[in-house]
């Protein structure tokens, strides 16, 4: 998409996004960037909800939601599109009324399921960029693998008790999310320790990474896994490379990465 096909932004855009166009980089021609592009974020939690909160806020035109469930009483700690009020009702109504609420500008698509093999391919396909925020690492080697397949970037993130990681899957340029873990982690566990504080801050590097993709601006974290221990607020950057033999990027069959920047 050259920067004639970007969208223009109306005035009421121009007045809510004044500040961050001042951003070195950014301006009104990444502002129309964010204006047209589609993110996909699979799970809607501590990590995943904080994200979709960053980008709405920053004016991202299309947000594209899935998770399933009902809210209940111990998402609360960490859930911020989550309310009291809404205990019972479905994840993805409350996440939609707060972000819409926030910034009525942004289209917000919702889908009341997780990510699984029916839906995967579909859901990457809609997005320009997608957001792995799912508990579950079954759900994000199906994200990975179709977003490899398709050629969209992926941002990782994830979190447990003090820690988190992240990094960015540059489909045809960096190892993928296979890469780093061949098989599924023995011992993992879908319930965990966790602050909303920390997974928070996880979900805001997710939405940095984002806006970085999309603008065009600084440097992803491509093919280099960020660990963040936050008891002892140490960050360590360790690079990794595409592994031969993985089942997924090895065989240099994905398609080259999509230019997100939209221009």
């Amino acid at each position: 998409m050259s920067s004639d096909d970007l969208p223009p932004l109306t005035d009421a855009e121009l007045a809510r996004y004044e500040w961050q166009m001042w951003t070195r980089g950014i301006g009104e021609l990444g502002q129309r960037k964010l204006k047209a592009a589609s993110v996909l974020i699979s799970r809607i939690g501590g990590v995943g909800g904080t994200a979709a909160l960053h980008l709405a806020a920053a004016g991202v035109g299309r947000l594209i939601l899935a998770h399933a469930g009902d809210i209940r009483l111990s998402d609360l700690n960490r859930q911020l599109l989550m309310t009291t009020p809404a205990l019972g009702q479905p994840r993805i109504a409350s996440a939609r009324e707060r972000l819409q609420a926030l910034n009525p500008l942004v289209e917000v698509f919702t889908v009341p399921a997780n990510v699984g093999p029916d839906n995967a391919e579909r859901l990457v396909a809609q997005a320009d960029v997608v957001i792995d925020a799912a508990p579950r690492f079954e759900e994000r080697f199906l994200l990975n693998a179709a977003a490899v397949r398709q050629g969209k970037p992926l941002v990782e993130a994830a979190m447990y008790d003090f820690d988190g990681q992240l990094t960015t899957i540059l489909p045809g340029s960096t190892g993928c999310l296979r890469c780093l873990y061949p098989e599924l982690p023995a011992h993992w566990r879908r319930e965990f320790p966790v602050f909303g504080a920390v997974a928070g801050t996880i979900g805001s590097l997710a939405a940095v990474e984002t806006l970085k993709l999309i603008t065009g601006v600084g440097e992803p974290l491509a093919g280099v896994l960020l660990q963040v221990d936050l008891r002892a607020m140490r960050f360590l950057r360790l690079p990794f490379g595409r592994n031969p033999h993985c089942p997924v990027c090895g065989a240099a069959s994905a398609s080259p990465v999509r230019d997100a920047a939209g221009a």
